[in-house]
């Protein structure tokens, strides 16, 4: 399948694959998995303005157990190392402590994305003790160390709960020097911009953190914001579709390609289909013809080699530093 674009606005964009091949890098394959990112629903405590996957607290979809069994099923067949959890917020899910729990019985790392703020939700509280004794790697968001920057992206009152459960995590050990609990914050900017130089901000964030809060962490991930879904809608009414997408553009970075994601990676849908990533899966853009289709039928021989199939927000993750769910991937 050729790149093509999906849900954009009529905007003469640079075809990504020609952007590739201008630099002498050819089609974008896949090496064989060794990342399943599960993404186990749409239902969110939050209504994030950059959120990508359009979550909130109305939205219904949400992974089956059924389908969470056979997405353990394939982590312990073929010996995933990691499994990423991702939502909304995935601890909303039914299945969500099953599938840790049975992800690292089989042996996986296991990672979830965690919006910090659902530890106050109903029914919620223990998760900070649930994620230690599990011993599961926390990717936190929070846009900054200010609250006004936090809750202008992401809703009133959030800085302060976020706080809140970094210092609970901490009092568990996440983020702790020798206990091996990680706790990774990922920053997002705030607007039609591109993240700064993931080491320096890193740096800025550890001294203000500590400093204005007492609280630590491990690692600080950049994050470009994609444009798609709720980040499209925002730059469409701002007028800054064109703008960003040029700079996105001309910020390509050739360096980025050999980490992307995409190579390692499997997204998989709530309803267990199978995508490149997850930005793939939330523009309905699957798997190039003859890989497998549904988490069902997962293989990771069949998916080893695939061309990965691209689209505009590709140039997301390639521009500057590049992006990926791990953070920056050239330095």
């Amino acid at each position: 399948m050729r790149s093509r674009e999906v849900n954009l606005p009529v905007l003469a964009i640079k075809d990504f694959d020609e952007t590739l091949a201008a630099h002498g890098l050819g089609e974008l394959r896949a090496a064989r998995p060794t990342t399943l990112q599960i993404n186990v629903g749409k239902l969110c405590n939050q209504a994030c303005k950059h959120c990508h996957v359009d979550a909130g607290p109305n939205r219904t979809e949400s992974m089956s157990r059924e389908t969470a069994e056979q997405v353990l099923d394939a982590v312990r067949r073929f010996h995933i190392a990691t499994v990423d959890i991702t939502g909304g917020a995935p601890e909303l899910n039914p299945n969500f402590e099953h599938l840790v729990t049975e992800s690292r019985r089989a042996g996986a790392h296991v990672m979830v994305r965690h919006n910090l703020t659902v530890q106050f939700v109903e029914g919620k509280q223990h998760l900070r003790e649930f994620f230690r004794d599990h011993r599961v790697e926390v990717i936190a968001s929070l846009p900054y160390f200010l609250a006004q920057q936090t809750d202008a992206q992401r809703g009133a009152g959030v800085f302060d709960k976020s706080i809140t459960a970094l210092r609970r995590l901490n009092e568990c050990g996440y983020g702790m020097e020798g206990t091996g609990l990680l706790l990774n914050l990922v920053y997002n900017p705030v607007g039609a911009f591109l993240p700064p130089n993931q080491e320096s901000i890193e740096r800025d964030f550890k001294h203000e953190m500590r400093a204005r809060y007492d609280i630590a962490f491990n690692r600080l991930y950049t994050i470009t914001n994609m444009p798609i879904s709720r980040f499209l809608d925002y730059l469409r009414r701002s007028g800054n579709y064109e703008r960003y997408m040029q700079k996105l553009i001309a910020g390509f970075n050739p360096a980025t390609v050999s980490g992307l994601m995409c190579r390692d990676l499997i997204s998989v849908g709530w309803d267990g289909r199978l995508f490149d990533c997850d930005f793939n899966q939330m523009i309905e853009l699957r798997l190039a013809d003859g890989a497998p289709r549904t988490i069902k039928d997962f293989d990771p021989a069949a998916l080893a080699g695939r061309r990965i199939n691209t689209a505009s927000h590709c140039y997301g993750c390639t521009a500057g530093a590049g992006s990926s769910c791990g953070g920056a991937t050239a330095g």
